[in-house]
């Protein structure tokens, strides 16, 4: 089918999106079980524990016996009530990581406490629609403190200024409340959450907007009607088809994401780069639809040293449009390429138990 579709459904009883681009999954979101464990985007009012020596760091307690690691922790003393958000996804055993940084996402517009400044994205080139979202800004944001920080995101550019005047309302009036709670002094309260991460249906409608959906399909079956079921089958198989013969393995362990590149039966004098050329294209879509993150280590094709920069040129470019921060770190001395992905998501695989 060809198009751009946005499918809701369930999973398990959890809600579930799929947007399919031209008839292959381009990105899924499935909310995880609701076992009190922090989420990415979920605010609490923590308290501090302990430092921890070496890392300029602090454990913090978030409640229900969870706990956060705020980096970057010079001058916090233990005991202090403070406002965190969970940045990243938590790995087993581990603290949340947390920072002190809020952000108040939409659709529309970011709302950024304690990061003052008013700003239109960069994407938005048109002068004439820059100058109206300028003016429904400074309207939207009369009377706020001016610590109080606000970005109109591309999506926001042509549409309508009362749907964006009564976003940036709803989200002002939740960040009010967050920012309400008394967070210092006796009376400040033990640990507790007070904002929960965004639901899958939610991050859909807010982030898959570059463009729209063509249409959007939300009932119980839909994922069976439009294949995604299959769909994710195929995303558990570690095999990953990138030619007639080429093919990768993507195989997650408890250390690192092993990718191995190899160029089946062609033994044709460039089947190594032209193998590795096409895993650096659908690398970063495969690990966001797989859900994996962390330390990437890719084992390539035999190739010469001096297609190294044709590879980092093919990932980066791929990269650009993909949705979860990734750094290319490098070659190791055996020949693999190192990059280092922010754990947003959980592993698919977790997610389907």
């Amino acid at each position: 089918m060809k198009g751009r579709i946005a499918v809701l459904d369930q999973v398990n009883g959890r809600s579930a999106a799929a947007l399919i681009v031209d008839g292959r999954l381009a990105d899924l979101l499935i909310d995880p079980v609701d076992d009190g464990t922090p989420r990415p985007g979920a605010i609490y009012r923590a308290l501090t524990d302990r430092p921890i020596k070496g890392q300029n760091g602090i454990i913090v307690k978030l409640g229900n016996g969870q706990k956060g690691f705020l980096r970057q922790a010079k001058g916090i003393s233990p005991g202090q009530s403070m406002l965190v958000q969970v940045a990243t996804q938590v790995e087993e055993g581990k603290a949340a990581p947390v920072s002190l940084k809020l952000i108040f996402k939409g659709r529309y517009a970011i709302l950024t406490p304690d990061a003052k400044g008013l700003n239109v994205a960069r994407s938005i080139k048109d002068e004439a629609e820059r100058e109206r979202l300028g003016e429904l800004i400074h309207e939207a944001m009369e009377g706020a403190p001016e610590t109080l920080g606000l970005i109109l995101r591309s999506a926001a550019a042509e549409i309508a200024e009362d749907a964006i005047l009564e976003e940036i309302a709803s989200l002002r009036a939740t960040c009010d409340a967050v920012l309400a709670d008394d967070t210092t002094g006796k009376d400040a309260g033990g640990p507790e959450l007070l904002l929960a991460a965004p639901s899958a249906d939610y991050v859909a409608w807010r982030d898959w907007t570059d463009p729209d959906p063509d249409q959007v399909f939300e009932d119980e079956g839909a994922f069976e009607d439009h294949s995604v079921w299959e769909m994710l089958d195929g995303l558990q198989n570690p095999r990953v088809a990138l030619s007639d013969q080429a093919f990768m393995f993507i195989e997650p362990t408890r250390a690192l994401v092993a990718v191995d590149v190899n160029t089946g039966g062609d033994f044709s004098f460039a089947a190594g780069l032209k193998a590795n050329l096409a895993a650096a294209r659908t690398l970063p879509r495969q690990l966001s639809l797989r859900g994996l993150g962390g330390q990437i280590t890719i084992d390539v094709a035999p190739m010469g040293k001096k297609d190294r920069r044709l590879i980092e040129q093919a990932l980066q470019r791929a990269l650009r449009a993909d949705p979860v921060d990734t750094n290319i770190v490098g070659w190791t001395p055996l020949g693999h390429l190192e990059l280092q992905r922010k754990r947003e998501r959980l592993p698919l695989a977790q997610l389907l138990t």
